[in-house]
């Protein structure tokens, strides 16, 4: 029953994680549009930086912002935090679910670096925590005075990172960990920088006093940033399922173009909500970087080898395959903490083997997704030769 409960485990830990990020991505989503399309009316009250009319749910809202705090608080005030935090909690539930407790066959590639799971349950938390650290002092330097030089640090800091992951984890765990890094950088600017900050703003005004306009300043940076990280994020957590975004020798170049990609979608969005002229500019980038993506991940695996034999015989597949592949994907999976063949693939028999040759030529042929951290060994040469046999076959 063991593997049984942990796959519900699993299952259930990442609809959590899914119904928190949709939460939180969503009153995010909204107030970066709200913020932007507030619009200066002759008439608003002292301290307010504009309105905005919105009709949603057959009923109309008028929203306006105060610059600093309104004269007087309200008796209650809502406070958006509770999102960020459980996205992060749940997300932290599931690294530790699927990938410390399955270190072995989803962090650790002998190939990368040989070492034992406790190892890379570490290297993983002290990259969170550095990561952390590095850029809240990138942010609290003074590049953080200047907007666009601070974003261009954090571009280069996060590509250096992803480039050290690869070095350290499998392709899919270091891909990952750039995801997870990002979304800690998210939720603690909410946690350590955001809430405090309005918090400390409302200490001021329940004292009479005038809160510091260097709080929201602040609060308002950490905020843009976790709108422009959004969607690389979500591309990054994802990508687990897809082998040619993080299986691939270049992935760490690809986080770096998704990176590029997901800002300019969101500058289409935040630029269109702030009523300026529309950059349709962006979307020829975006084209641009996908294609570019796609490029990069038809480079093949980590590993370079001789070429394959031009004629390919099945025998010679069907030995690679079973030897390498069929202790997981079999009816009953002999590999201790799997109790059923993953993805429901079986290739314990010709014909099976035969019926799944395209998920076999990107699983395990054009990427080194499969096996999961090499745990069978398979060579550069098998994987030639898996794909020079789904080459030869008809389209």
């Amino acid at each position: 029953m063991e593997p049984i409960v942990w796959e519900w485990v699993n299952f259930l830990v990442r609809w959590l994680h899914v119904i928190t990020a949709i939460a939180w991505i969503g009153s995010s989503f909204y107030f970066i549009h709200l913020d932007l399309s507030l619009r200066r009316r002759d008439g608003l009250p002292d301290g307010v930086a504009g309105e905005a009319w919105q009709v949603h749910g057959g009923g109309f809202y008028n929203m306006m912002k105060y610059t600093v705090a309104p004269p007087e608080l309200p008796e209650k005030l809502t406070w958006f935090k509770w999102e960020a935090y459980a996205t992060w909690l749940s997300g932290f539930a599931l690294l530790s679910v699927l990938y410390y407790h399955g270190a072995a066959l989803y962090m650790i590639d002998p190939a990368v670096l040989d070492i034992p799971w406790w190892g890379a349950v570490l290297l993983s938390l002290g990259a969170l925590g550095l990561g952390w650290h590095g850029y809240d002092r990138l942010c609290k330097s003074p590049l953080g005075k200047d907007d666009v030089k601070l974003a261009a640090a954090g571009f280069v800091f996060l590509v250096l990172v992803a480039w050290g992951l690869s070095h350290l984890f499998s392709g899919r765990a270091a891909m990952l960990h750039v995801g997870a890094l990002i979304g800690t950088m998210m939720s603690a600017n909410v946690f350590r920088i955001i809430i405090p900050n309005q918090t400390k703003a409302v200490a001021a005004m329940k004292a009479g006093q005038v809160p510091d306009p260097a709080l929201g300043k602040q609060a308002k940076q950490r905020s843009l940033h976790n709108n422009y990280l959004t969607l690389p994020v979500v591309f990054l957590m994802i990508s687990n399922h897809y082998p040619l975004a993080f299986g691939t020798r270049y992935s760490w170049v690809i986080v770096a173009v998704v990176l590029v990609v997901g800002a300019v979608i969101r500058h289409f969005f935040n630029s269109r909500h702030a009523g300026k002229p529309t950059p349709w500019w962006t979307w020829a980038v975006a084209a641009a970087g996908v294609a570019v993506i796609v490029g990069l991940s038809a480079a093949g695996t980590r590993t370079e080898s001789a070429a394959a034999p031009a004629k390919v015989e099945f025998a010679q597949v069907e030995e690679v395959v079973l030897s390498r592949c069929s202790m997981c994907h079999a009816a009953q999976p002999v590999w201790e903490g799997i109790g059923a063949p993953p993805r429901g693939v079986t290739l314990d028999s010709a014909e099976a083997i035969s019926r799944h040759a395209p998920q076999i030529r990107v699983w395990a042929a054009l990427s080194d997704a499969m096996p999961p951290g090499n745990v069978t060994g398979i060579t550069p040469e098998e994987r030639r030769l898996l794909a020079a046999w789904t080459d030869q076959l008809p389209r």
